[in-house]
């Protein structure tokens, strides 16, 4: 098996810490998603290769053991056995095992060995060592909109179509599990799990926080004095607000159940906050002018 270096599949150093890997993840994942390089056949293979990288370095016990034992690192437990069992053994001859190391660089001499002691052949009792199958994580773009309500949607995961349902309310950066559908595990071992993260895209004018969400609502001078009635949009609808006079700048109405829809829960929602702001006119005519300094005057005169 070629040797991949996962580091430099995300393009990071060695002492990346989690966060810098999680970066250049997102960042590489959204660059050759097959959404967004339809029939590229070298953006499919990156794309594959940034997530298989990404399964490995953002775990820190399979980062450790790919750390030590370079492509081999899914067998880091028979290895360690094995070494355990030699070392013994050899201590019982007075021939103790070698103590090369067999990871980073020198994980292809180790390679050879491995496949001759394991292989995903069979044991000394003629026994098939199954091995379960790897994770996949998988990044899917959505839009505000497309996670509002429940859908349903085909993704293409190593090849093969997985029918998903989506609940409404899923949030963006959350990562979904779906069991026994990453990859094929060996000698009938188990499938590994697929991982889905979802990179969401606010492509509307209002700000979410979690369940709720909140819109600044612009409210011309007059109405503010003197009250009165205006339609306000909603993520899915219109409604009818009061306005009671003398409202002011920054005023915060809430509108219960106008939010986003709450995960997992049907027919629940969070809450939608508005904030007025209001407008000054501009460009106004001598005569609204006139009227203006007229009003500024009786105002002085009430207030003497």
């Amino acid at each position: 098996m070629e040797y991949i270096d996962y580091y430099k599949v995300l393009g990071v150093p060695k002492t990346a810490d989690d966060s810098d890997i999680k970066s250049s993840y997102r960042k590489l994942a959204r660059k050759y998603h097959p959404d967004l390089n339809p029939d590229n056949k070298e953006a499919e293979k990156k794309f594959k290769e940034i997530n298989e990288a990404n399964e490995v370095l953002s775990d820190p016990l399979k980062r450790k053991k790919y750390d030590k034992y370079g492509q081999d690192w899914q067998h880091a437990d028979e290895i360690e056995k094995m070494q355990q069992n030699r070392s013994q053994s050899g201590k019982r001859q007075g021939q103790p095992f070698g103590s090369g190391s067999f990871g980073g660089d020198n994980a292809g001499d180790f390679s050879e060995f491995f496949s001759s002691m394991f292989g995903g052949e069979s044991d000394r009792r003629g026994k098939r060592n199954k091995f379960r199958g790897d994770d996949i994580h998988a990044t899917l773009q959505l839009k505000l909109t497309d996670v509002y309500k429940t859908q349903k949607q085909t993704i293409t995961i190593n090849g093969k179509n997985i029918r998903l349902t989506f609940p409404a309310g899923i949030e963006d950066g959350q990562v979904i599990k779906i069991a026994g559908q990453g990859s094929q595990g060996a000698n009938n071992g188990p499938n590994g799990d697929l991982y889905i993260t979802f990179a969401i895209e606010n492509n509307t004018h209002f700000k979410r926080e979690g369940d709720h969400l909140y819109k600044t609502v612009d409210l011309d001078l007059y109405t503010a004095i003197l009250g009165g009635e205006i339609v306000v949009d909603t993520f899915d609808s219109k409604v009818k607000l009061k306005i009671v006079e003398g409202t002011q700048s920054t005023t915060k109405v809430k509108l219960k159940g106008k939010g986003f829809p709450k995960y997992k829960k049907e027919n629940e929602f969070g809450d939608l906050y508005i904030t007025f702001q209001i407008k000054v006119p501009t460009h106004l005519s001598e005569e609204e002018k006139g009227l203006f300094y007229e009003l500024q005057k009786l105002s002085k005169d009430v207030h003497k």
